[in-house]
């Protein structure tokens, strides 16, 4: 495993890391708390040190697993991230107060038994509240107090991400970045490494088309976002399959098969290819048994994608995903 620099945080994490919103969110299976305890026992073992979970992952059972696990390896220097905020209904601006939040913050120290939070980010906010100085000012309070070490955000749009990085005490963006959505690569990139901002890149795999194992058959559960959110009725659309119309994407994702040799998995390339972007401080991709856990982390050791792969990938995305996508966010 490889180890890059979280921004300004300091921390050395692995370059591939876990998210743990299948451990515990809408795929389509309910929680298994000894499955999510095994997926994050042996990601430790495999040398994944940094977990990113949230409050609203199975109302905080996946918290509560990652955490005991993390507790049970105090030898080791290992980092949990974790979100506040979805937790508010409805969930708009107005509903985002000082108090709010900590109160939040306060219920994940408690539900994860843990004196200190490594880094909290506040999960996916309206955008009217990254232009709420007193949001952010909350967080100096809370690293006096000893209850959290870091701030970051996690969000939706580049735009978002660019205004969460002009408060000082903002150290860290997790945002959507893949094969199919290209725009954080340009400003934003550009301005987190001028700030020394740590990027977290989430939905790595555009919520499993980039696996390369969909059809136009495949199906999903009622109980899957991948089925009851295709068109943003739960949430943002663009956190199911990255906004991509699903058919589209199976056609951009044939093309993208034969710019590989096969001796790795298209979804080992597409996190191989996230890697190249040395902004990149890691990727979460997640996993609902510890084998796709460890499929995801054989990425790290495959070599860098040749100039040629790169501006075919671009090609791609040009030809399929841009017109639709990617000035939404």
């Amino acid at each position: 495993m490889q180890y890059r620099t979280l921004g300004k945080t300091g921390f050395k994490i692995s370059e591939i890391s876990l998210g743990t919103w299948q451990v515990g969110g809408k795929w389509g299976e309910p929680f298994n708390e000894q499955t999510a305890e095994q997926i994050v026992g042996r990601a430790i073992d495999q040398g994944i040190n940094f977990f990113d979970t949230a409050d609203v992952y199975s109302d905080g059972l996946s918290e509560r697993a990652v955490a005991k696990v993390v507790r049970s390896h105090q030898q080791q220097e290992l980092y949990i991230a974790t979100k506040c905020g979805r937790q508010i209904n409805p969930h708009v601006s107005e509903g985002y107060t000082p108090q709010v939040l900590q109160g939040f913050v306060e219920a994940s120290l408690k539900n994860m038994q843990l004196e200190c939070i490594d880094l909290i980010q506040l999960h996916c906010p309206p955008t009217e509240v990254y232009y709420r100085p007193e949001i952010f000012g909350l967080f100096d309070k809370l690293k006096t107090q000893g209850k959290i070490r870091f701030l970051g955000v996690s969000v939706e749009k580049v735009e978002e991400a660019l205004k969460a990085i002009e408060y000082p005490n903002v150290a860290t963006v997790q945002i959507i970045f893949n094969m199919f959505r290209h725009r954080p690569a340009g400003l934003f990139f550009k301005q987190a490494a001028k700030r020394n901002i740590g990027i977290i890149v989430r939905v790595p795999l555009a919520s499993g088309l980039l696996s390369g194992k969909m059809t136009a058959q495949t199906s999903f559960g009622k109980d899957d976002h991948r089925q009851f959110n295709r068109n943003g009725e739960a949430f943002d659309k663009g956190e199911t399959f990255s906004g991509v119309d699903f058919d589209t994407g199976l056609k951009a994702v044939e093309e993208l098969k034969s710019l590989f040799p096969e001796n790795a998995s298209l979804a080992q390339w597409a996190l191989r290819w996230i890697l190249m972007f040395p902004e990149v401080s890691c990727v979460i991709p997640g996993a609902s048994r510890p084998e796709q856990m460890e499929q995801n982390i054989k990425a790290a050791d495959l070599p860098p994608l040749t100039q040629e792969q790169m501006t075919d990938v671009k090609r791609i995305y040009d030809e399929y995903i841009r017109n639709p996508v990617h000035h939404l966010w």
